[in-house]
């Protein structure tokens, strides 16, 4: 329901603010900026699932060998004393589990197109288990906020574009963005636990200790690294570790002597399917968003901030960063567009620049991930999905902005 509300806001807000710029200031183009961007929007969204079609092909194709070598499966068991308790919907040791860890991990090391397939596989799993086929449940809200808050221990990406930006260390970025990626995650966590009734034990506290743990040996290893180094061994940890599960599933499927080739194939079919069943859900959000950004919207809402910031005596060099944050629970790449745009403007090392490659990486692309997901499996009726993915995204910018004070402010 409140995506359903969302949705219509994005036409609603975007209609009113052409009509106020065409009433006030006489700006006609306003009216060609809308429908252009309702175009290209549509064939983005047809291209991303174009796009993904070979991504989840190859990644269902694999998570299939991984399914009947009994990999998912083990990790299953590896991970049920913690996901048992924060998904008590899913019965331990049902393959939904394994898949649920495998996407969380890969978003971790923050490959992006493994994580795709193996959390349209997770939803698949769910749905299995979804006695209402259109409502999503309590265990598939957790998953999508979880996914949303996106917890990352290596941002690639954007200390590549850092460097392409020519910034003096691209890497200084990591620290903040771990930080405020952790931060958005736990209080995501926390929210729906206490939304879902779910106790937060010992056992729970001990598992997020322990991934805190890991946060740390991980910040303590690169922190060690000469700046120089810091990309190439976090690209080559990242990369090794994603070819060490391809093989390890190829491995496991041969153990149980299954036709690994077969069973490929078809688990790449299911693939196909599901690229093609979210070309609407993509259709209707980044539509949306595209007319809402075409009307001018954004950029007013960012003056309005950045007036009223100043005017109560804060500090409004991160102002220039809001619509990076604004963009980000809308569209991936409108908000690395964004950053990309401060970064050319200011410099790369640049306060707000940093700012802005901060709040990028602090969370995942909420709207994005609401309709990939949920579209998969034919979700129509997502609950309180999109408010809690929200809070969470929320809570990761305010975070970025607050640590990257601490670090370069």
């Amino acid at each position: 329901m409140v995506l359903n509300w969302i949705w219509i806001a994005f036409f609603a807000i975007a209609f009113l603010m052409a009509a106020g710029r065409t009433i006030f200031y006489g700006d006609l183009a306003v009216w060609s900026d809308i429908m252009n961007s309702s175009f290209s929007q549509a064939a983005f969204a047809f291209e991303i699932s174009l796009g993904l079609t070979g991504v989840l092909t190859l990644w269902l194709g694999i998570m299939k060998i991984g399914e009947r070598g009994g990999v998912i499966e083990f990790f299953g068991r590896l991970i049920s004393p913690f996901f048992s308790r924060l998904f008590p919907g899913i019965p331990k040791g049902h393959p939904a589990m394994g898949a649920i860890f495998m996407n969380i991990s890969a978003n971790m090391l923050g490959l992006d197109n493994a994580a795709t397939p193996m959390g349209l596989r997770a939803m698949q799993e769910m749905q299995s288990l979804n006695a209402k086929k259109d409502t999503a449940t309590d265990a598939m809200i957790m998953f999508l906020v979880l996914n949303s808050s996106g917890l990352c221990l290596i941002p690639i990406s954007i200390m590549m574009y850092r460097a392409q930006g020519g910034a003096s260390n691209p890497t200084d970025i990591f620290l903040p963005i771990l930080i405020a990626t952790a931060i958005a995650t736990l209080v995501g966590l926390i929210a729906l636990c206490v939304k879902q009734r779910i106790r937060m034990d010992r056992v729970i506290w001990s598992w997020l200790a322990g991934i805190g743990v890991v946060v740390g040996l991980v910040v303590w290893f690169f922190s060690n690294l000469p700046a120089g180094k810091v990309e190439t061994y976090s690209t080559f940890s990242a990369n090794v570790i994603l070819f060490s599960v391809i093989i390890a599933f190829i491995c496991a499927g041969v153990r149980k002597k299954i036709n690994v080739y077969d069973t490929f194939i078809e688990g790449a079919k299911e693939g196909f399917k599901t690229a093609v069943m979210i070309i609407p859900y993509l259709v209707a959000i980044l539509v949306a968003i595209g007319m809402f950004r075409a009307s001018g919207a954004l950029n007013v809402f960012t003056s309005w901030v950045e007036t009223g910031v100043g005017a109560l005596g804060f500090d409004t060099r991160w102002v220039g960063a809001l619509p990076t944050m604004l963009m980000k629970p809308l569209s991936g790449s409108g908000s690395c567009a964004m950053m990309l745009d401060v970064m050319k403007e200011n410099g790369a090392d640049a306060f707000v620049s940093r700012v802005a490659a901060a709040v990028r990486g602090s969370t995942d692309t909420t709207f994005y991930i609401l309709a990939v997901y949920f579209g998969s499996v034919g979700v129509m009726k997502t609950r309180y999905a999109a408010g809690y993915a929200l809070l969470a995204d929320l809570t990761g910018a305010v975070a970025a902005v607050v640590v990257a004070y601490f670090f370069f402010g």
